[in-house]
């Protein structure tokens, strides 16, 4: 068995690290997105897919559980609404099916790890 890493950092953190993943997947595929999106979906994209990361990073560096609960909390709501984003650029065919589902599942595992960041902030003394 291996020894548990010490968090040291918010990159640490495997929540941060797959959203990160996450961030520089969609930054690659809206760059195939037509050029009349950039100031659209392609932006909506991109911000959403970033605020995850960056929520999480913030969210580690506050004291108060309560702190960084909300931070938490704020990066699953930009979880969620990429995957709104997700489903609008599948639907208007910018995003194939097989791109759209390797998208999906990462959003869905970035989501459960958040879950259980949540969780062990809400259950720690």
């Amino acid at each position: 068995m291996g020894m548990v890493q010490k968090i040291r950092s918010f990159t640490d953190l495997v929540a941060w690290k797959e959203a990160h993943n996450l961030a520089v997947s969609i930054y690659k595929v809206t760059d195939e997105f037509p050029d009349k999106e950039i100031y659209s979906l392609t932006d909506q994209m991109r911000r959403s897919a970033t605020s995850i990361g960056s929520n999480i990073a913030e969210g580690f560096s506050r004291q108060s559980r309560k702190e960084k609960l909300q931070f938490y909390y704020t990066a699953k709501g930009s979880l969620t609404e990429l995957q709104n984003h997700l489903l609008i650029a599948r639907d208007v065919k910018y995003l194939g099916k097989d791109g759209f589902d390797v998208l999906a599942e990462q959003t869905v595992q970035v989501s459960k790890l958040l879950n259980g960041l949540i969780k062990s902030i809400k259950t720690s003394i």
